[in-house]
């Protein structure tokens, strides 16, 4: 294929090039003719007649399938809809969603009142005293000491929304400019006085404002998409809360590593999900809602009495929830900095606490592994596990978790005997040009995997080249797979790529890029991100963590390097740019590979 000289028309027509409304719906039967099975069959007639809502609750049950090659077509059927949002149904997913939210608050309510008199409770009997106690051991000795320097040091902003600050105005820039959320007890704990010791240049600048603090009742309750049948609650945090809460998710992080749980990572929960498939000898775990399901007594029964202070104070106890304000029965939900690190915490030490009370070695086809609420575990554990779990308030949803087919899930991976059986899923109808290249290298990843990654089934041949002839002629442009969704993934033979001149080994390939919107700023929050983000780098590269260790002509050199680095990120120019979140521009680039990497041709 011959390319434009110039990328300007390419770039014109990307902006303005609105994706036809019969695109979407023949891309959607096309992709279901191509898997030609029984369900694709219903899920094609469902949405012809527009039948959404019982296209929504189609379930795929493992054990009806005897092949793992036919399961994985109804499965891929199943599923490709499963999370689009342009569907019109009769019921309101975000009522669903609150009620379901209200639900588990309610039952946070009685778990706190079964363990507020835990020795009257007719659950705690039996092995259920000792695995709660080796519970309490195991978060005791994954937790350690508290070192309060650590909460100051690990702070930091995430990427969302806060009380004050809108979602779109959430950078770090911002937020150190103006954020003075803060909750009573979370003031309390940690006044002026101290956070301008410890920040002296950020707090002396939020206070010249005079408007910090601005006390916060707590969190605010919101629902976000989470798939078609309905929508996902999280709560807004104020953020000076998030900025510790930050702290001691990043705290528990570096603790849990040590006994072996890196969260930084999903490949041993995906890895062992597939080897699970195989051997039948582990299960994969799904909870109900577990964010919203963490009582506030079972965290204070089981942290050791510094932590749980600690928690306690830089969590929202209050909460607005429909314009009023409202005490929670959970203690954290999603939203919280910490939730995250604190349900894995608790679900690993429930998990090792029952591996040794059946006497379980932990090898490789009996071991186990927590992200967040995704819990691998010995089938031989699970029913122990699954007690436990309900003990502490937890609902193991038995639909969602695998344990008596050949059918594994976790960590966004599903295999079946082996096999990778991972859906693709269509979540929004397409409506510009980066839309259609992702669905259609999706379906190209799809079919290169059906075929063992030898070529690519050709039955996707159509739909792809539907969606390709869906775009204009000058935005067809053809990639290699290492370019992410730039462009149409392509073999060798379909792009033709132009080879380097000048000696240079390798070759010129057009692909598109979406550059993060950005506006320049001189304000001191800039100043304060920019040193934040200097410090850190320059904390994680360290060979101590704490830097007064350091001889002293090496912490000079570390300072030195600190202040060039921070020196040629201002003066470039790029330090003064503040990103708008989840505000994008198209760019044609001319990328250079060494070599074509493509997902074969079509067989």
């Amino acid at each position: 294929m011959s390319f434009p000289k110039h990328g300007s028309r390419i770039l014109s027509d990307l902006r303005t090039y609105r994706v036809p409304p019969e695109l979407t719906p023949g891309a959607i039967l096309d992709y279901l003719e191509a898997l030609n099975c029984p369900r694709s069959l219903t899920v094609a007639i469902l949405f012809r007649n527009e039948e959404f809502g019982q296209l929504v609750k189609l379930e795929c049950d493992p054990l009806m399938y005897l092949k793992p090659h036919e399961f994985r077509d109804a499965y891929a059927a199943t599923k490709f809809l499963s999370k689009y949002r342009d569907f019109s149904l009769d019921y309101d997913v975000k009522e669903v969603a609150m009620q379901k939210f209200l639900e588990f608050e309610l039952l946070c309510k009685q778990t706190n009142a079964r363990f507020r008199h835990l020795s009257a409770d007719p659950k705690y009997k039996g092995h259920a005293v000792w695995l709660h106690n080796a519970v309490i051991r195991k978060v005791e000795r994954i937790l350690g000491e508290l070192d309060l320097q650590e909460l100051f040091s690990f702070a930091n902003w995430g990427p969302g929304a806060t009380t004050l600050i809108k979602a779109r105005d959430s950078s770090s820039t911002n937020k150190f400019q103006c954020e003075t959320g803060i909750t009573r007890d979370l003031y309390d704990l940690i006044p002026s006085s101290v956070l301008t010791g410890e920040y002296p240049l950020w707090f002396t600048h939020i206070l010249s404002s005079g408007n910090y603090p601005t006390f916060q009742v707590g969190n605010k309750v919101v629902t976000v998409p989470k798939d078609a049948t309905t929508d996902r609650v999280i709560a807004i945090e104020p953020g000076i809360n998030l900025w510790f809460q930050k702290a001691i998710g990043s705290m528990m992080r570096q603790r849990l590593l040590r006994f072996g749980i890196d969260l930084r990572y999903q490949s041993r929960n995906q890895r062992l999900a597939w080897s699970g498939s195989k051997t039948q000898t582990l299960a994969t775990i799904d909870f109900s809602s577990a964010s919203d399901s963490i009582s506030s007594e079972v965290v204070r029964s089981i942290l050791p009495a510094p932590w749980h202070f600690l928690l306690d104070k830089c969590r929202s106890q209050y909460g607005v929830l429909d314009g009023v304000p409202t005490r929670w029965h959970k203690f954290s939900s999603m939203g919280n900095a910490f939730t995250f690190e604190l349900e894995t915490l608790i679900f690993f030490a429930i998990a090792s606490s029952c591996m040794e009370y059946l006497q379980l070695s932990s090898t490789e086809d009996s071991c186990i592994s927590v992200y967040g609420d995704d819990v691998i575990i010995p089938i031989t554990c699970l029913e122990l596990f699954a007690e436990m779990s309900d003990f502490y308030g937890f609902t193991v949803n038995r639909k969602k978790s695998h344990y008596d087919s050949t059918f594994r899930e976790s960590c966004g991976s599903h295999y079946n005997s082996g096999v990778d059986v991972t859906p693709i899923y269509l979540k929004d109808k397409l409506s510009d040009v980066p839309s259609v290249f992702r669905l259609a290298n999706a379906i190209r990843r799809l079919a290169h995997r059906r075929n063992s990654h030898y070529g690519c089934d050709s039955s996707f041949r159509a739909v792809f080249d539907t969606l390709v002839h869906g775009v204009p002629k000058l935005c067809r442009l053809r990639i290699p797979s290492t370019l992410g969704d730039g462009g149409f993934i392509s073999n060798w033979d379909e792009a033709s790529p132009v080879r380097l001149k000048h000696g240079v080994e390798g070759y010129r390939v057009k692909n598109v890029m979406e550059v993060g919107k950005t506006y320049k700023s001189d304000q001191v929050g800039l100043l304060l991100s920019q040193l934040w983000k200097s410090a850190q780098s320059e904390e994680q590269n360290s060979p101590l963590q704490n830097h007064h260790d350091l001889p002293p002509a090496i912490r000079l050199a570390h300072q030195r390097s600190f202040v060039r680095r921070l020196r040629g990120l201002l003066s470039s120019g790029t330090g003064n740019s503040v990103p708008l979140r989840d505000r994008v521009k198209l760019k044609v680039v001319g990328s250079h590979v060494s070599q074509w990497y493509d997902l074969g041709p079509w067989l």
